[in-house]
């Protein structure tokens, strides 16, 4: 199973060219890509549907959009409202059918003086060849630790507890409208991918994964998140997935899976070569 994440920045590479096709091109061919900054209706990137101008391109793959921003671009046209909304957030495409999609809601707190944007976790159920398997894109605040804190807890308490919850739909089922296919399946496996906004050297990693023991290294909980970097060989510090010239590698761009998946993880890399956005794209296998 191969894996892809990507902050797209809407589509603005490093020459500040706006191009979905080196974007999609740059993704490869993946199993399952969580995309971060895919926006609708907006002036910069040509009034599009980011989401579905991907999806076009990548047609044999299923896909979700679940916004962050959501607000109104409609215009009065012959006394009506032309429906139109302005969107900004994360997408899940899939190879295998998305059998369920929740956008979660991540915590927000105001903020007076720094422009400041809702942000959301897209969790999805893929119908794998492997068995049901969660695989989540998100994107975290970029402010500071105080903004980002309450979204990591919320974050790791649906990796670690999201199968207590269960699927959007379940139990008895109330008509026949629901019953022509099974309610979907909401398994403790867990994949979570995207722009996190921190270093390994954040309390925030920290917080996901465990403290450091003088003795014995990162102490990894049994029923916990293991980071896919270093399952596949990597030191934490290395890499650097949001480049700029004289200032040191930040790997903040990350793949975190639920321990019962880490003896799967085989490979991660950075696309290091990619133009498309400010970020760097990630990529892990797993052998399912």
């Amino acid at each position: 199973m191969k894996l892809a994440s990507y902050n797209i920045q809407y589509g603005k590479g490093k020459d500040s060219c706006f191009d979905l096709d080196r974007i999609v091109s740059e993704l490869g061919d993946p199993d399952l890509i969580a995309l971060q900054e895919v926006e609708t209706t907006t002036e910069r990137t040509g009034m599009l549907h980011q989401g579905e101008e991907i999806a076009r391109r990548l047609d044999h793959m299923h896909w979700v959009y679940g916004p962050g921003i959501d607000v109104d671009a409609s215009e009065i046209v012959d006394g009506k409202p032309t429906h139109r909304r302005r969107q900004f957030g994360n997408m899940v495409l899939s190879r295998w059918p998305i059998l369920s999609s929740i956008n979660h809601t991540l915590p927000k707190i105001a903020l007076r003086n720094i422009f400041h944007l809702q942000r959301t976790l897209v969790e999805t159920v893929i119908d794998a060849p492997s068995g049901p398997i969660r695989f989540c894109s998100v994107h975290l605040d970029h402010v500071s630790t105080d903004t980002r804190m309450p979204q990591v807890a919320y974050m790791r308490d649906l990796m670690l507890r999201g199968h207590e919850r269960g699927s959007s739909i379940g139990g008895a089922v109330s008509g026949p409208e629901w019953a022509d296919r099974p309610a979907p399946p909401q398994p403790m496996s867990a994949i979570v991918m995207g722009d996190m906004n921190f270093t390994p050297e954040g309390a925030e990693y920290t917080y996901l994964l465990g403290d450091v023991s003088p003795n014995h290294g990162r102490t990894i909980r049994a029923h916990g998140l293991a980071d896919a970097w270093v399952l596949s060989g990597h030191e934490e510090g290395e890499g650097d997935t949001l480049p700029r010239e004289g200032r040191a590698p930040r790997r903040i761009d990350h793949c975190f899976v639920t321990t019962d998946l880490a003896d799967a993880v085989t490979a991660m890399e950075i696309g290091s070569a990619a133009q498309g956005s400010d970020h760097q794209p990630i990529f892990v296998t797993l052998d399912l």
